[in-house]
């Protein structure tokens, strides 16, 4: 038996313990590792299992830095996975919809370019005449170092990725990680941290997608409350003008609870379903409530708290039964606004040497009594 192989096994009994063990309560909280696949060049991918008392369960691959499984029990004590995955690493590879890390920059950047401390920087261009995500590879599509957390209490997992100067057009050799903290109070903690040699644009997020009751249908009937009394601004394209608009008497108001397909056709000219910035309400930096969102159905509540000064709202509008339906998920984004590098008037994204970049986002789940 070849390396690999010999892994492959040991990895596969172990997450076959982790599976039927970890959704029990009162189990010890701990992480588990196993292989999920190999890349073409050869590079192993590890998964992550991290359970908590409760019998929470989240999985995580160095893919990307994916969240492969969110495993939350319902009103009636029935676990399943509550964010949208893929079979194999090699679906994620060919671009299925992914729980991964997006940067450098996630959202849109108008022409793939902006200025920054009077020089004029060109990113890669990868939707029409402008760039969206990190580029043609952003962090989704790359493979980072993963390493678990070691003794007892909360169990995390920290992955770690160098983006070289210039990858992608952005400057400045970039260190990045991300933070995945199994709570007992049942949240998934995200956090990403940051340093560069030269001053860069940086926005990071999550691009899960969730579906409270479980992937296969949509989530029209799931209730939705944003703390948002504002969203910005954007053209035909989904790029913001740089205005800001009253979510008030529209159907982008959700500060009282709503149902997502209650008006979703009143913006299908915009973008066919839910694709805009909120601003959250209160202070950039510090952690406060951002959505919450209840599935009737099931009873699952997702509560999101974020440092980030906005949240994009998206409803899977292009997804077409490959494998998904369309509106078969919502997500969260917690960022900062798109094009934020383009106006000044935004909350800056700019990192410079020696002050690192700091963001925390929360999901945590609880169920509807």
């Amino acid at each position: 038996m070849n390396f690999f192989a010999h892994y492959f096994c040991l990895g596969f009994c172990l997450l076959s313990i982790a599976t039927s063990d970890s959704l029990a309560f009162g189990a010890e909280p701990s992480v588990i590792v196993s292989p999920f696949g190999q890349m073409e060049g050869g590079e192993l991918v590890q998964q992550f299992t991290m359970r908590n008392s409760s019998g929470m369960q989240v999985r995580v691959i160095e893919f990307g830095a994916t969240i492969t499984e969110i495993a939350y029990a319902d009103r009636h004590g029935k676990n399943i996975n509550v964010v949208l995955a893929m079979d194999s690493l090699g679906a994620y590879v060919k671009g299925g919809p992914a729980a991964s890390v997006i940067g450098r920059y996630a959202n849109r950047i108008r022409n793939g370019t902006f200025s920054l401390d009077g020089m004029t920087i060109q990113l890669s261009k990868n939707a029409g005449d402008h760039h969206i995500h990190g580029g043609k590879k952003h962090f989704g599509k790359l493979l980072w170092k993963g390493t678990p957390s070691e003794g007892r209490g909360e169990p995390f997992v920290t992955l770690k990725h160098t983006s070289p100067d210039g990858e992608e057009g952005f400057p400045g050799t970039l260190e990045v990680s991300v933070t995945y903290t199994l709570t007992e109070k049942n949240e998934l903690k995200i956090q990403y941290a940051a340093t560069t040699d030269k001053p860069t644009v940086l926005n990071l997020t999550n691009h899960a997608y969730f579906n409270l009751s479980g992937a296969g249908g949509d989530v029209l009937n799931h209730e939705l409350q944003i703390e948002s009394d504002q969203t910005t601004i954007a053209d035909s394209l989904l790029i913001p003008t740089g205005d800001f608009a009253t979510v008030d008497q529209t159907a982008l108001d959700f500060r009282n609870p709503h149902r997502i397909g209650e008006r979703i056709k009143d913006v299908y000219d915009f973008a066919k379903g839910y694709d805009h910035n909120f601003v959250v309400r209160g202070e950039p930096g510090k952690l406060r409530l951002a959505a919450r969102v209840l599935d009737p159905k099931s009873g699952r509540v997702l509560t999101c708290f974020t440092t980030e000064p906005g949240i994009q709202f998206f409803t899977a509008n292009g997804f077409n039964n490959n494998p998904f339906p369309r509106h078969g998920a919502f997500c969260l984004e917690t960022q900062h606004y798109p094009d934020s590098p383009n106006h000044p008037e935004f909350p800056s994204t700019i990192v410079r040497p020696g002050v690192p970049f700091q963001s925390t986002t929360v999901y945590q789940f609880t169920n509807a009594q």
